[in-house]
């Protein structure tokens, strides 16, 4: 059974779609502990949109946050303190597709990171890359946070157009599990996703 966390090397990178897309691959159960920004939609509403199958399950986010900001500053705007034990996976006997807030040490209180959620959830972490000046860097520090905290990753996924020099200086240091590309697409529709899907599918049972 597949428990996986979604985690990106920054914003805008990519992590709901590709949340979309495993959790179409796999129909599994899909879970944001922690959404900061409501409108003019949440990423569960997103990956709701372009999920098709009859299996996955849309589990409530523990957390509502209004304010669009690091969850820790949307946290304390409404007078909330995030803390550990606040946060437990899911009942689901099904697959599970955990979406992170921002990256992997985004604080979600003083104290608390998205790296110390994924740890309490004891899950593998699906890493987020896209290809921008000094995404090098934001890629190898997230592998390397990984490394230092033993925590397993299932896959890197790059996002976007390919950039072969970045990526041959990435999997220079990176080693494990490398999941299909996805390229840079118009628009953004649930059959893209299970176009994609179909791909994805076929690497988890190759």
């Amino acid at each position: 059974m597949e428990h996986l966390f979604i985690t990106g090397i920054g914003t805008d990178v990519g992590k709901t779609l590709v949340a979309a897309i495993l959790t179409e691959a796999l129909q599994a159960d899909y879970w944001k502990p922690v959404q900061a920004g409501l409108t003019p939609t949440t990423d569960a509403g997103t990956v709701r949109g372009l999920v098709t199958n009859p299996v996955s399950r849309f589990w409530p986010e523990r957390y509502r946050l209004a304010l669009p900001a690091s969850p820790h500053a949307a946290a304390a705007a409404e007078g909330l303190l995030l803390r550990p034990d606040d946060f437990e996976l899911p009942a689901t006997t099904n697959h599970l597709v955990v979406e992170g807030a921002g990256g992997l040490l985004v604080p979600l209180a003083p104290g608390f990171s998205v790296a110390d959620l994924v740890q309490r959830l004891g899950l593998a972490v699906v890493v987020v890359s896209r290809h921008y000046l000094g995404s090098i860097n934001h890629t190898l520090l997230t592998l390397e946070a990984l490394r230092m905290r033993q925590i397993p990753v299932r896959g890197l996924v790059f996002n976007g157009a390919p950039n072969p020099a970045t990526e041959e200086a990435i999997l220079s240091y990176y080693d494990g599990p490398v999941m299909p590309r996805i390229l840079e697409e118009p628009a953004v529709s649930a059959a893209v996703v299970a176009r994609y899907a179909a791909e994805f599918r076929a690497w988890f049972n190759h």
